[in-house]
């Protein structure tokens, strides 16, 4: 007997059946890693070196085992909350200011930067069909060595963005707690969550090693990986568009610098002008059906040093001393 269902729908309930018995073996996997209380109450796993919520890693395991990349793609990485936002907002403009012919602005207006460049392990892991082929930009909170192979075997680029951490462990404990609090639900007090994250007991943590696997990365691949720093970026935004252009293989022409369109790109995807768009104030960030965040929370002040409003000198002495440690040899060191 024939099917009644259309054949996409038949397809998608194929689809459906298998994620979900992948699921099943993820939750499985999952049920035999080392565990710790993450900043939501829910339980962190330690997977290949690195700490993750459930969500984040069936994601990340589904991309590792299924994920193909467009030799042209490139990707946006960085730990959460080290400038991820901007960085996107910009990456994206740039990339698409002559390919989309002036509409480039109309969609940060009316779209919120993770929605212009999906998230591997989130949207793109859920539903391959969300990106748009046309755009060849993903973005990633995965560390590099966990990277799918098919990524760091291709000849994708990777731009990557790190902070200071200190303002990196502030912003991501206000956002995680001022999300808590619109649940209706206590969040981690400062002093506890700033001890797991000196303990390397963070959402893709240890956040040193983050930062270290794309450092060595891009020491071993420059032509593949450019390495940022959010501080760097705020202090010299137009010669890092510039850079970013360069690197992704569509640099601006001196009739556009004449014309101003660095700094047309740079106020569009300012803080301030970002930060005040409706969708940005009232939208929400789906990244599966179980979680909505409001985009609001993506924009809470953009600045470089608000972690002295919120740990004292010692705490922050304490974590500069930790990185110095664990950056030493490396070569790298990161803005104070």
């Amino acid at each position: 007997m024939e099917s009644s269902l259309p054949s996409t729908q038949i397809l998608d309930c194929g689809e459906s059946a298998e994620r979900k018995n992948e699921a099943k073996n993820y939750n499985e996997m999952m049920s035999t890693l080392p565990k710790a209380k993450g900043l939501r109450g829910n339980d962190y796993y330690l997977y290949q070196g690195f700490w993750y919520s459930s969500f984040f890693l069936e994601g990340l395991m589904s991309v590792q085992e299924h994920f193909n990349p467009q030799s042209t793609d490139i990707f946006v990485a960085s730990s959460p909350k080290t400038g991820t936002t901007w960085l996107k907002a910009l990456a994206f403009a740039v990339l698409t200011r002559s390919r989309l012919s002036g509409s480039t602005t109309s969609s940060l207006l009316t779209k919120m930067p993770h929605d212009c460049v999906p998230f591997l392990e989130f949207q793109v892991a859920q539903n391959p069909r969300i990106r748009d082929l046309a755009v060849p930009l993903l973005s990633t909170h995965v560390p590099y060595s966990c990277l799918p192979k098919s990524i760091i075997s291709s000849s994708c680029k990777i731009i990557y963005i790190c902070r200071d951490a200190k303002d990196t462990f502030v912003s991501w404990w206000c956002f995680v707690s001022t999300h808590q609090m619109s649940k209706n639900v206590e969040p981690v007090p400062l002093e506890e969550a700033f001890e797991m994250f000196c303990n390397g007991i963070s959402i893709l943590g240890p956040y040193w090693d983050h930062v270290l696997g794309y450092w060595r990365a891009s020491l071993e691949f420059p032509e593949k990986i450019l390495f940022l720093t959010y501080e760097e970026m705020k202090k010299d935004t137009a010669a890092h568009a510039k850079k970013l252009a360069e690197f992704m293989g569509c640099s601006f022409t001196l009739e556009e610098e004449e014309e101003g369109e660095v700094q047309k790109i740079i106020s569009t995807c300012s803080f301030e002008k970002l930060s005040r768009l409706e969708v940005n104030k009232n939208g929400k960030l789906h990244l599966d059906t179980s979680i909505a965040i409001q985009n609001s929370l993506y924009f809470r002040k953009g600045e470089i040093g608000d972690w002295a409003n919120h740990l004292t000198p010692e705490m922050g002495a304490r974590l500069d001393d930790i990185m110095e440690q664990k950056l030493k040899g490396s070569g790298l060191k990161l803005p104070r």
